[in-house]
């Protein structure tokens, strides 16, 4: 029999589909990879019996990035960037072997049936997953079609199969709409960001970001926050009168509603307060209906996630997508506010019919008859975001349960009918002055029983009076008020902001504004207000003051409006890429010359990098003390030399013992991650400028290879990291009395010999493993070492008396492929570690697994 290979999105995608379609009849394993699935099962397909097989990737394949050189900041002038660095297409994730996992997977199959998600990026995933698979797939014969795309919104059995007996082509133009986003982005937002990042962390100290980004989105999205900005900087109040006449019972409007001249107000309230009747001068009662919403987009769910749920758009996002892939909701990726008119509402109304919060409102609905939803936008893509089954608080909880509501209460909404209500308006003329009171009276709460919080406000009833009927005036007021200024934008205003001037899908809307949170562009305030910082404000005046289309909406607007015809196969996409390279090309070099502009903004608001920081550590060439800059990036200047050290981040920076390198008389630091994490120490200057040949840069103490250096892996090296192929554990001197090992490379911490006086690192190597031996002292009042020795020197993967003493603390998770097995041990450090000539490298038997490597059982 033939084989079909199908694949999907995600892991859970996959085992939920294959169900589906197996109807549970299936076997499973896991892939070479560890984190896909694979499901198999008999079924048809063309007709013939097959051979099934389900599995999925993770996301993106693939993602685009510079070639060698152009990766390293300091060689490569980022004009380069537009036009003469080349791009490859490396795996997004090498540690997850997609690639390979795909092409084991996919040899020798027949056909492939693609269930990536049905948007502009599940298109290009078809491809990437194609470009692994097609090669080693048995040829096609008599050019039979052997590639298949199904299309389906969500993951229900009638959904799912209809997919499967309608199965298209993947849609190359989609695919290369999102190839030409990618490389856009890639190519400006690399030349910009490295430019002024290097510029301006050159020069001041305190501007507390690690990167200063610049993204064709992200940065008109903070200018959407900096206009608001400049609005309330530049606002000035201005006094206003009003006023108000209480009848009897009633209070009434002024129809002139404000007036801003103090003596014109107090004009009017002569002529009306020494009146003593208002006279009913009209009435009227009308019949009004106040309208269901449209049917649910993503835009709209992200509005109000943020505006009435508290959460930010990214979060939202996330958790949308967890239902979806659970099969709670539809996809939750849509431009689209219709439902095609195939689309089968009862059925999912009726998924509803017993929730315990809304059962009897919907039984209501399916007995009388359902209001066909109002006519909304129709994008061509995926039908409106709709609650596919039923689920509980219990069930969800927390924040999924929160949004899961929404969405159903929303679209219960649509198909409910419209509120009706009763506004009655009665004018009154009081002297020469005229008021107005108004009423409304609920007839029908249609749509509002589901969402309370749309609901008419209930108001006092109005007296039933007629034309020239007269009311005793009790009061007449004149108050002095203030015009206040707009305030800092919301997430949900801002995404509205997004939304209208096409900055961004509806996809990657979070992401940009995640993006300039991260940067330290905008903070969110209460309320999930965004207020710029000093920064951001700095950076958008600035390219206001250079160029203004670097912060517009409208330059961005009008790329996207190009890519969207190469997905409608309507530009070329060769002809898009090019000129838009260029325009921006020639952008760049004008913010280049003009930096200056910027600049000078930038010296108002920041200080320069001699005169931030506070002395901690001596330079090797000038020795005096160089200024620790705590601000991000942390990093060590020297104004004497004029030469700034970065450091690594993410953690504390202090004086090493004043202990200096050997190689450069440069003090050592201390980096730590906390008490119960990593620290290691390092040498600014090395740590810069690797000494060796087989370091490079960002390396501390932990992975320096000096022969001699009591600091050195070669020194304090203990033998491979339980997890990763390519670390060392290395002890840490300066963690006692709670003493540590930790890995060089990943986060793998070890505690061990808590409360031991002393620990060292042996000259001499295990047998079994060839990792180094430790000489361990113990208090004698607090020794755990059988009958009250206080010494003893050992293996800690091998010796049974460590193997009690040592714990695993911190680790990520490990490869599957060496989950459990016998671990190689190499000698520690990469010169006194090496085996000698013909000495083979024995593994460690499974009877002497040591506490760390059990840890992965």
């Amino acid at each position: 029999m033939k084989t079909v290979l199908m694949v999907a999105e995600k892991p859970s995608l996959a085992q939920s589909i294959a169900k589906i379609l197996s109807r549970g009849n299936m076997s499973s394993y896991k892939g070479l990879n560890g984190a896909c699935s694979v499901h198999k099962y008999t079924g048809t397909f063309a007709g013939q019996p097959v051979h099934f097989k389900m599995t999925s990737v993770c996301g993106h394949v693939m993602t685009l990035d510079f070639l060698g050189k152009y990766n390293k900041w300091d060689k490569v002038d980022p004009a380069e960037l537009f036009s003469q660095a080349p791009t490859e297409k490396k795996e997004a994730n090498p540690k997850l072997n997609m690639v390979k996992f795909l092409q084991v997977e996919g040899r020798g199959c027949d056909y492939v049936v693609l269930w990536l998600d049905c948007d502009k990026e599940g298109e290009n995933i078809c491809f990437e997953v194609l470009d692994a698979i097609l090669p080693v797939m048995n040829s096609s014969q008599n050019g039979e079609k052997t590639v298949f795309r199904a299309r389906f919104s969500s993951i229900t059995d009638t959904d799912i199969c209809n997919a499967m007996t309608r199965l298209s082509e993947p849609d190359h133009n989609e695919a290369l709409s999102v190839d030409a986003r990618q490389e856009l982005d890639l190519r400006i937002g690399c030349a910009f960001t490295r430019f002024q990042t290097k510029y301006f962390q050159g020069k001041y100290g305190d501007l507390d970001s690690s990167l200063i980004s610049f993204g064709p989105c992200q940065t008109p999205t903070l200018g959407f926050c900096v206009e608001r900005h400049d609005k309330i900087q530049s606002f000035k109040p201005e006094a206003y009168w009003v006023h108000t006449d209480k009848e009897e019972s009633l209070l009434l409007d002024w129809d002139r509603v404000r007036v801003f001249d103090r003596e014109i107000a107090q004009m009017f309230l002569n002529m009306t307060k020494l009146e003593k009747e208002a006279k009913v001068e009209a009435t009227s009662r009308k019949e009004k209906a106040k309208q269901r919403p449209l049917a649910l987009n993503t835009v709209e769910m992200l509005r109000v996630a943020s505006s009435a749920l508290g959460m930010g758009p990214q979060h939202a996002m996330q958790i949308a997508e967890r239902l979806y892939t659970q099969g709670y909701i539809s996809y939750p990726r849509t431009e689209t506010t219709h439902y095609p008119e195939n689309f089968d509402l009862k059925g999912s109304l009726r998924q509803q019919a017993n929730h315990p919060y809304w059962a009897d409102l919907v039984k209501q609905l399916l007995a009388e008859g359902i209001n066909r939803p109002r006519k909304g936008h129709d994008a061509g893509d995926h039908p409106p975001i709709t609650p596919m089954k039923a689920a509980t608080e219990a069930e969800l909880g927390g924040d999924a349960w929160r949004l899961y509501e929404y969405i159903t209460r929303h679209f219960i909404a649509t198909v409910s009918h419209d509120c009706k209500y009763l506004q009655s308006t009665i004018s009154f003329r009081v002297g020469p002055e005229h008021f107005t009171c108004v009423g409304k009276t609920v007839l029908s709460p249609g749509f509002t029983e589901i969402m309370p919080w749309q609901s008419v406000p209930l108001e006092e009833s109005l007296p039933t009076c007629q034309k020239g009927d007269t009311f005793t005036v009790s009061e007449v007021k004149m108050l002095e008020k203030q015009t206040s200024p707009p305030d800092y934008l919301t997430e949900a205003e801002l995404i509205t902001l997004m939304e209208k001037h096409g900055i961004g899908t509806d996809a990657s809307i979070p992401v940009h504004i995640n993006n300039i949170c991260q940067r330290n562009y905008v903070t969110v305030e209460s309320g999930r207000r965004l207020k710029p910082t000093n920064l951001g404000i700095v950076l958008v005046h600035g390219y206001y003051k250079i160029d203004a289309e670097l912060v517009l909406p409208t330059i961005r607007s009008a790329v996207e409006k190009q890519l969207n015809l190469i997905a409608q196969g309507k530009a070329d996409y060769h002809q898009v890429l090019g000129h838009t390279l260029d325009v921006f090309k020639r952008k760049f070099h004008y913010f280049v010359d003009s930096i200056a502009g910027m600049d000078e903004l930038m010296e108002v608001s920041f200080s320069p990098l001699a005169a931030t920081g506070k002395p901690l550590s001596r330079c090797g060439k000038c020795h005096r003390f160089m200024k620790y800059i705590q601000a991000k990036p942390s990093r060590l200047h020297c104004s004497h030399c004029d030469e700034t050290y970065t450091l690594p981040q993410n953690g504390t920076i202090k004086l090493y013992k004043e202990l200096r390198c050997p190689l450069d008389d440069f003090e050592l630091v201390l980096w730590s991650s906390g008490s119960r994490g990593k620290s290691y120490p390092l040498c600014p200057y090395c740590y810069n400028h690797p000494p060796f040949r087989d370091m490079k840069k960002g390396m501390g103490c932990n992975e320096c290879t000096h022969p001699t250096c009591q600091h050195s892996l070669n020194m304090l090296g203990i033998g491979q990291c339980v997890e990763c192929e390519n670390g060392v554990l290395v002890l840490d001197p300066t963690s006692g009395p709670k003493w540590k090992v930790a890995c060089n490379t990943c986060n793998v911490v070890a505690h061990c010999f808590e409360n031991a006086h002393r620990v060292r690192v042996s000259p001499d190597t295990c047998n079994t493993c060839e990792a180094a031996l430790l000489d361990v002292d113990f208090n004698k009042a607090k020794s755990p070492l059988p009958g009250n020795e206080t010494q003893h020197t050992g293996c800690i993967f091998c010796d049974p008396v460590f193997q009690e003493l040592v714990e695993l603390k911190h680790a990520a998770s490990c490869h599957p492929m060496h989950r459990g097995g016998p671990g190689r041990r190499q000698g520690r450090g990469r010169a006194r570690g090496r085996r000698p000539p013909g000495k083979p490298n024995p593994r460690r038997p499974k009877d002497k697994m040591s506490a760390l490597a059990a840890y992965f059982v």
